[in-house]
């Protein structure tokens, strides 16, 4: 693999022009067509480009792809990779087999003019490894960091030639997920969702790779719900009501039960909280997964199938610190009231002032984040080792 990883952006895209067996189409919507370009400016193009198209129109996208309520959405991508994968065959019949057809596809929102806003896309690959052979997904949502629009698309650009290459030309999905930044840095590109799926990747469990994300410093959180899909975190929390407990949940206990319902209980009678929009959420940290720094994944992935059997949405995150995560999701739930669970042991530690030596405004400015208008902490009562009940009353003493 590591032959892969010194390969240039442009050398990888030669590699795919020379396979004669791989081709098919390019539609990018938003951020130029930073990927096709990188094919035609490698040479031998025409080995694998059967169309690119650039509907950047809504009216014009709209008549193409049929009308979606948001355009930077992965309904859209689905929309997108339907419909032009299924024209190479229906076009090509000729090439059916001995042909590995695909059809990568994107819709990007790049940094506007006043740079207010955040930048980000959906990727998507539909794709053959074999003519005639299985149809197989894989999408991914990135977050763009680059100050500079242009070099948003060129970072873009240099995703998809990744992408592209990881599958035809790489076995381990963990190689295939770490080759995508080749070229780029997390400070450039983050990669928040990651899914691989169809009959040639089977083997492939969506979850635990949302782990990876996270441990190989790819993105700080990813997510996925109770039916074990993967999911993106600002799309599955946006502006909603998150009620959020932390644990190890090895196992799920029934103290961690009785923590989501009671202060579910009390979560929905806020003023400012919509029942409807309610969403709980168990979160793994990365130090409760490894508190020695090996991650046993036959362990996570026991974990997370009991938390999915009991209807849970996981966050897995290396936001070790309350209120970084206080932050994060106060960020991506646009303001909405959060309920924070905890045991007041945990509280006892969020206010050792030992845990805040290292930042820049110290436990004041950590506390306006864990302690904001939209926060709300619900403290679970323990006994201690004298029998005595340790509660929120006692603790304030």
């Amino acid at each position: 693999m590591e032959e892969y990883r010194r390969l240039t952006t442009q050398e990888k895209a030669l590699q795919i022009n020379l396979d004669r067996s791989i081709y098919g189409s390019f539609a990018e919507i938003g951020a130029g067509q930073e990927v096709a370009a990188n094919f035609f400016k490698a040479g031998g193009a025409s080995g694998t480009i059967a169309k690119t198209i650039s509907a950047y129109d809504m009216k014009f996208s709209d008549a193409i792809y049929g009308q979606c309520e948001r355009y930077v959405c992965e309904d859209r991508l689905d929309k997108m990779l339907d419909h032009e994968y299924d024209l190479l065959p229906e076009r090509l019949p000729h090439r059916v087999e001995d042909t590995r057809f695909f059809a990568f596809a994107d819709t990007v929102e790049t940094l506007n003019y006043e740079r207010t806003n955040q930048a980000h896309g959906w990727i998507g690959l539909r794709f053959q490894l074999k003519p005639n052979g299985p149809i197989n997904d894989y999408v991914i949502h990135v977050k763009m960091h680059d100050n500079d629009p242009l070099q948003q698309q060129y970072a873009l650009g240099i995703v998809g030639v990744n992408m592209i290459f990881g599958c035809y030309k790489m076995r381990d999905p963990e190689q295939i997920m770490l080759s995508l930044l080749d070229g780029l840095s997390t400070r450039r590109i983050e990669i928040d969702m990651f899914r691989l799926e169809g009959p040639d990747f089977e083997h492939i469990d969506n979850r635990l790779m949302a782990l990876k994300l996270v441990k190989n410093g790819l993105t700080k959180a990813a997510m996925f719900g109770p039916d074990g899909n993967v999911m993106q975190p600002s799309e599955a929390l946006y502006k909603k009501n998150v009620l959020v407990l932390r644990g190890r949940f090895r196992p799920p206990t029934h103290v961690n039960v009785d923590m989501l319902l009671a202060s579910r209980r009390h979560f929905k009678t806020e003023p400012d909280v919509d029942r409807a929009k309610i969403v709980l959420v168990s979160e793994l940290t990365l130090n409760d997964l490894s508190p020695d720094g090996k991650i046993d994944e036959k362990d996570f992935l026991h974990r997370a199938e009991i938390l999915c059997s009991l209807g849970q949405n996981v966050l897995v995150s290396n936001y070790f610190e309350y209120y970084r995560l206080a932050e994060y999701l106060s960020k991506i739930t646009k303001g909405k009231k959060i309920g924070m669970i905890m045991g007041v042991y945990a509280l006892q530690k969020v206010f050792e002032e030992k845990t805040y030596e290292n930042i820049r405004g110290g436990i004041l400015e950590c506390f306006a984040s864990l302690f904001g208008s939209n926060i709300k902490l619900y403290i679970y009562p323990a006994v201690k080792a004298n029998n005595e009940l340790f509660t929120l009353d006692t603790f304030e003493k």
